[in-house]
């Protein structure tokens, strides 16, 4: 999956009516890479890491836990490519994520609730980038313009 196909899925399973938690776009990416091939959904899981990774940088995390850090990138992320590129270039909407407590944890268990439903077993998965709060040392080194915060080569 590239990154195209992995946004055009959040927007395909984005519901109608508000989600603050993700609790049924999670539901919905779950059983959309369910009915298809392992590959999507290992590809759907590295381009979700390489998503919390890029935003996983000193001008967002300042003063946030690890795992409420963590959450709500993710909301960022479920909240769609529009939001989320917007929220690259200026750190500044990141803020009401934060301040409106909007966490979207369910969203990092899709890859693997979805490998369990094709396959019958536990993925003890592994991307390419941590998607782990404080992971990304470019980006913690210090405040960088997003261009410069991202791998030379990603997913």
């Amino acid at each position: 999956m590239n990154e195209n196909g992995f946004w055009q899925l959040i927007d395909d399973c984005t519901p109608s009516a508000p989600d603050p938690d993700a609790e049924q776009l999670a539901i919905a990416l779950t059983d959309r890479l369910a009915a298809g091939p392992v590959a999507t959904v290992i590809g759907f899981a590295e381009q979700l890491s390489w998503a919390l990774y890029r935003l996983d940088r000193k001008e967002y995390g300042h003063g946030l836990s690890g795992d409420s850090f963590l959450y709500t990138r993710a909301a960022v992320v479920a909240a769609g490519r529009e939001a989320y590129e917007a929220t690259l270039l200026d750190p500044r909407l990141f803020a009401p994520y934060v301040e409106g407590l909007v966490w979207a944890e369910i969203l990092l268990y899709v890859p693997d609730k979805a490998y369990g439903r094709i396959t019958g077993k536990e993925w003890d998965r592994s991307t390419r980038y941590s998607y782990e709060s404080y992971s990304n040392a470019e980006g913690w080194a210090a405040a960088q313009l997003p261009h410069l915060t991202a791998p030379t080569s990603r997913p």
